[in-house]
């Protein structure tokens, strides 16, 4: 016999309730052996901290501009495909170097 609507409804929220209380239990247990561990070496929260930043470029920043249009003003990191104000010069003869900032 199939069980009702209502019933598996329940057996759902029960199931819930039973995997919050264990990820809260394996959460506690967790930060528990955290601690037994940084107790035994030493180590502070800042040590974990130094340890866990990572080294780079912040994600977004803007790079310096190297070359210079003289005509327009505009600019180009020397990054990425050429602009055409640029390609078109050195199409033309001028050198890289030309337009270094």
């Amino acid at each position: 016999m199939a069980a009702s609507l209502s019933d598996l409804i329940a057996q759902k929220d029960a199931l819930e309730r039973q995997i919050r209380e264990t990820q809260g239990k394996a959460k506690v247990d967790a930060v528990e052996r955290v601690r037994l561990l940084m107790s035994e070496h030493g180590l502070t929260v800042t040590d974990i901290a130094a340890v866990t930043k990572k080294a780079g470029p912040i994600p977004g920043s803007k790079v310096a501009p190297k070359y210079r249009d003289p005509v327009s003003g505009s600019t180009w990191t020397g990054r990425g495909l050429r602009p055409k104000w640029l390609a078109s010069a050195l199409d033309g003869g001028k050198s890289l170097q030309d337009f270094a900032i």
